[in-house]
Order: C-alpha cells, then structure tokens, then sequence
C-alpha cells in the first residue's frame, strides 16, 4: 500500500447492501469507522431483502440513545420484542428455494438465535462472515476513534453515501432472482440476496 493510496471509510451496516461489498471490494486501505454517530432510519440497523411479495425491509430495534448524538460502538440492540426470530422467518421465507441457501444457512441461524447487546458489535460479527463467504482479499480494520477526513483530500468516504434515502449512482450489475419474473430484477438488496441467489459467482457481480 502506497502513502498516496485513497483511504475509503465505511460505516458498520447491518448485512448491508451489494453497493457497500462492491464499494470494499474494489478499496485499497479500507476501515470501518465503529466510533461514527449513530443515524437513524440508516442501514446501520436495517437492510431489505426481496421475497415473494416484493422488497421486505428488516430493522433492527435499538434502545434509545441518552443523547441526540451517540456513538454507533454505544448504541444497544433492544431486547424487548422477538425481533431474532421475525428477522430470522423472514429471511428463511424469502430465500429457502434459493439455489445456495442451504449452503450458508448453518452459519447465519446463530446470529438470530443469541444475544449480542450492541449493533456494532451484531454487525461486525456478520460482516465478517460474509466477508469469508465473498474472500473479500484485505483483513477488516476497525477505527480506534471518529475518522474526521475533512482535511483529508485522498479520502473516500461512504459513511452517508450508501443511504436508503438518498439516491446512489451505483449500478448494481443484474443477476438471478427467484421472484424477478414476478416483480422484475430488485437491485442493490442485502448482500445476502445475492450470495443466496449466485453462491460463489457473487463475487464476480461486485
């Protein structure tokens, strides 16, 4: 890695979208920014998956921040609720006649079957496992503190740009979907739509 490599900084995503694993596949220096301030109604806790009525946003509850402005390491996942098992149902329902389903189930269940107390600590775990799945070839950095990159010109950085409420200039290359020949092709879904659906050519889509 050269000094005069880009930097490009991530945010910690809740099984997050294909643009975001496309983004980190084509990264030289990439780090996950874990000290960041939480933001609502982001896919710091939510993700949307396609199943057979159409795209299915999932959200994770959180218990609320004492503060306006929180850092994302402090945030709690809420533990009121069986939000585990309705994420978990709604995934099965969506995916189980994918052709690679079956390969990744046995290690995605446990994820909605123990308690992990913080949505960093929930998201990172995932993002690790699907980081094996796509061989994504750099290891995972993490922040030890805020990534501040206004100074910082060579910086890359994705922490707002990869948004559900704001419009993305990615193109997410098409690939098989159990139900496009009910809604049409879906794109920039959770990556797990996409691993489900195209196993180890996945990473040829990113």
């Amino acid at each position: 890695m050269t000094d005069n490599a880009p930097r490009h900084i991530f945010s910690a995503l809740y099984l997050a979208p294909v643009e975001y694993y496309a983004a980190l596949f084509g990264a030289g220096e990439a780090i996950i920014d874990i000290h960041e301030n939480y933001r609502k109604q982001s896919y710091r806790n939510r993700c949307n998956i396609a199943g057979a009525n159409g795209m299915m946003p999932l959200s994770i509850p959180i218990e609320k921040p004492a503060a306006p402005k929180c850092p994302m390491k402090e945030i709690r996942i809420a533990q009121h609720g069986n939000w585990r098992h309705l994420h978990w149902n709604a995934i099965v329902s969506a995916y189980r006649s994918t052709p690679f389903f079956e390969y990744y189930e046995d290690e995605l269940r446990p994820f909605y079957e123990k308690h992990i107390a913080f949505l960093v600590d929930f998201n990172i775990r995932l993002h690790q496992l699907i980081s094996k799945w796509l061989q994504l070839p750099r290891p995972l950095l993490l922040s030890d503190n805020y990534i501040e990159n206004k100074t910082d010109n060579n910086a890359v950085d994705f922490r707002e740009t990869i948004h559900p409420k704001r419009p993305s200039h990615f193109v997410c290359k098409p690939y098989y979907q159990v139900f496009a020949a009910k809604h049409g092709f879906i794109p920039n879904l959770s990556i797990i739509d996409l691993l489900f659906n195209m196993g180890n050519e996945a990473r040829m889509r990113l």
